[in-house]
C-alpha cells in the first residue's frame, strides 16, 4: 500500500517540476527563435533591398554614360562629316574606347533611312520610319528601347539621340552590346540560387535570367507590385520555392532590375541556429528530466527511509512498552515468589534445628537428611538470588558484590545444563585457565549471563555437536568465549543479536530476551559481549570481565 502511495507521490513531483521547469524553457526558446527570425529576415531583406537598389543605380549610369557619348559623337560632327564611313568607323572605334559596349553604329535621316552605318551586320540603307522607336526618338529626341528582334532578327535594345542642325534632322542610332549588358546585370546574382535580370512594364525579360527563362520570355510577376523605389515581395516559383524578390525601377528606361533568391537558402544560417537551439534546449531538457527524476527519486528514498526508521521507532517504544510492562510483572512475580520463599527457608531452618535436637543413633539417614536438606538450602538460595536479580533488574540495581570465582561458577552452569546437552548428544569440553583470580562480581548475575550463552549454543547445535568454552586473564580482564559448531549466525543478522526480542529460534522456543539481558549485565559490570560467526562453521561468544578484586576483610 505504502509503495503505490510514493510511486504516485513520485510521479506527481516529477510531473510538476517538469511542467514548471519545461513551459518556461520552451516560451523563452519559442520568443527568442520567433525574435532572432524576425531579425534575421528583417537583415536579409535589407541585403537584397541595398543590392537591387545598388545594381539599379550602377545600371542607370551605364546607361547615362552610353547615351552621353552617343549625344556628344552626333553633336559634336557634322551630317556630312558622321556620313563618311571611315569617320564614323572612328568615331565607333573612339567611344568604346571611352567606354565600350557599342556593337555598331547607324545615321538615320528624318525620313527613316539609314545612310550611313558601320557594324558587323548589312543594315545600309534600310528603312527605320515603321520601327516603334524611331518615332520615339523624334519625338523626344534621346531613346532607350525594349529589347527586340529587329532586321537581325537576333533580341538586341538600341539608344539613340536626334541632332537637330539647320538643315536636316537626323538620328544617331547604336547597338548595346546585349551579351556585355547582360553580364553586368547578372554580376548582382549571389549564391546557388541566386538571380538577377531585367524586365520591362509588361514583365518580359530585357536580359536573360539564370534559371526558366530566356530573353523576351514572360517572366510571370506582377510589376504593379514593385512600388517607386526598391520593393521587396515574396512569392512561389513555377517550382513551387519560396522566392525572396527585391525590385528596383531604372530611371531611363523604365526597366525593373530585379533580383532574387531562394528564401531556404538566405534562411539556411537561420535554420542551423535553429537546430543549434533545438539541440540545446532538447540536451537541457533531458539534463533538467534526468536530474528531476535522480532528485525526486532520492528524495521519496530519504522519504522512505525516514519513514521506516519512523516505523522501527514506533516498533522500539512497543517493545520498550512491552519492557516495560514485562519489568512490572516480573518484579510483581518475584515479590509473590519472594514471600514463600521466605517461609520455606524458615521451615528448612526449623528441619535443621529438629535434626540437632533427635538422638543421631536413633536415625540411621541421618547423614542423608542433612545432605539433601543442605542441597534444598543450596538450590533456595539459588532462587533467592534469583528473584533479587528480577526485583534488582525491575528496580534498576546495581549489581550484588561478591567474591566469585569464574571458573567455578562456569564448572557450576555446566553441570546444570551437562545432561541436557547429553541428551542431544553434544559434547561440551572446558580449558579453564588455573590462573583465573576471585574477582568481586555478582555470582548469580554471571551465572546467568553464562547460562544464556551456553544454553543457546545447545539450541543452535540442537544434535550432534561440539561446545568449547574457555577463560583466560588477559591483561585487566577475564576473557570467557563459548563457541559452538552449529550452523552460524547470518552476516546481515549479527549486528541484531543484542537487540531486544530478536532471535533466530523459532517463535514458541525463544524471545529473544537473552542476549539481550546478558548484553545488560555486563555492560553493567563494565565488561563487553562480542560475536563472531561464519554461516557453516559456527560461533563464537567472548565475554569480558573487568578483574575487580575483592576488598580484604
Amino acid at each position: 500500500m505504502k509503495t503505490s502511495l510514493y510511486i504516485n507521490l513520485q510521479r506527481k513531483i516529477i510531473f510538476i517540476v517538469l511542467l514548471v521547469s519545461f513551459a518556461p524553457l520552451i516560451l523563452l526558446g519559442g520568443t527568442i527563435y520567433y525574435q532572432f527570425a524576425r531579425m534575421y529576415k528583417n537583415k536579409i531583406e535589407e541585403q537584397i533591398k541595398y543590392r537591387a537598389r545598388a545594381q539599379a543605380e550602377a545600371v542607370d549610369m551605364f546607361l547615362k554614360e552610353r547615351i552621353a557619348l552617343l549625344s556628344t559623337a552626333a553633336h559634336t560632327h557634322s551630317f556630312s562629316d558622321i556620313t563618311n564611313e571611315r569617320e564614323l568607323s572612328r568615331i565607333l572605334s573612339i567611344m568604346n574606347s571611352k567606354g565600350g559596349a557599342f556593337v555598331d553604329l547607324g545615321v538615320i535621316t528624318n525620313n527613316g533611312q539609314q545612310v550611313a552605318y558601320v557594324g558587323p551586320y548589312d543594315l545600309l540603307g534600310l528603312s527605320y520610319y515603321e520601327q516603334p522607336w524611331f518615332g520615339e526618338v523624334m519625338s523626344k529626341g534621346v531613346y532607350i528601347s525594349d529589347v527586340y528582334f529587329g532586321y537581325r532578327q537576333l533580341p538586341h535594345f538600341i539608344i539613340a539621340v536626334l541632332r537637330q542642325e539647320r538643315q536636316p534632322v537626323w538620328i544617331m542610332r547604336a547597338t548595346i552590346d546585349p551579351d556585355l549588358f547582360g553580364a553586368m546585370v547578372r554580376s548582382a546574382q549571389v549564391g546557388k540560387t541566386g538571380d538577377a535580370y531585367i524586365i520591362n512594364k509588361a514583365g518580359v525579360y530585357q536580359t536573360r535570367p539564370r534559371f526558366g527563362g530566356k530573353i523576351l520570355s514572360n517572366s510571370g510577376l506582377n510589376t504593379s507590385l514593385f512600388g517607386g523605389g526598391t520593393t521587396i515581395i515574396e512569392q512561389k516559383s513555377g517550382e513551387d520555392k519560396e522566392l525572396l524578390y527585391a525590385g528596383s525601377w531604372l530611371k531611363t528606361p523604365r526597366w525593373l532590375l530585379v533580383i532574387s533568391q531562394e528564401v531556404a537558402e538566405e534562411m539556411e544560417g537561420l535554420l542551423a541556429t535553429r537546430n543549434m537551439e533545438i539541440a540545446i534546449i532538447v540536451f537541457g531538457l533531458l539534463a533538467i528530466i534526468l536530474t528531476i527524476v535522480l532528485t525526486t527519486r532520492l528524495f521519496v528514498k530519504r522519504l522512505r527511509e525516514s519513514d521506516a526508521k519512523m516505523n522501527e521507532m514506533n516498533a522500539q517504544l512497543m517493545h520498550l512498552d512491552k519492557l516495560a510492562a514485562l519489568g512490572k510483572m516480573g518484579a510483581s512475580v518475584a515479590h509473590e515468589i519472594n514471600n514463600p520463599l521466605v517461609v520455606v527457608m524458615q521451615k528448612i531452618g526449623w528441619m535443621e534445628d529438629l535434626l540437632d535436637e533427635e538422638d543421631p543413633q536413633k536415625s540411621k539417614n541421618l547423614e542423608e537428611y542433612r545432605k539433601t536438606i543442605n542441597k534444598i538450602d543450596y538450590h533456595l538460595e539459588r532462587i533467592r538470588k534469583v528473584v533479587h536479580n528480577m526485583l534488582g533488574y525491575a528496580r534498576k540495581m546495581e549489581p550484588r558484590l561478591e567474591n566469585v570465582d569464574v571458573n567455578e561458577t562456569l564448572n557450576q552452569t555446566i553441570d546444570l545444563l551437562e545432561n541436557y546437552a547429553r541428551i542431544n548428544n553434544i559434547d561440551i569440553q572446558t580449558d579453564l585457565a588455573p590462573g583465573v583470580p576471585i574477582i568481586a562480581n555478582d555470582q548469580a548475575q554471571l551465572q546467568q549471563v553464562f547460562l544464556n550463552l551456553i544454553s543457546n549454543a545447545i539450541d543452535a547445535i540442537n544434535k550432534d555437536g561440539l561446545i568449547e568454552i574457555k577463560s583466560r586473564k588477559i591483561d585487566t580482564h577475564i576473557a570467557v568465549t563459548v563457541s559452538d559448531d552449529g550452523p552460524g549466525i547470518p552476516r546481515d543478522r549479527q549486528g541484531k543479536v543484542f537487540e531486544p526480542f530478536f532471535t533466530t529460534k523459532d517463535t514458541e522456543k525463544g524471545t529473544g530476551l537473552g542476549l539481550w539481558v546478558s548484553y545488560d549485565i555486563i555492560k553493567k559490570m563494565g565488561g563487553t559481549i562480542t560475536v563472531e560467526s561464519a554461516e557453516g562453521e559456527g560461533t563464537t561468544f567472548t565475554v569480558q570481565i573487568p578483574i575487580v578484586l575483592p576488598q580484604k576483610e
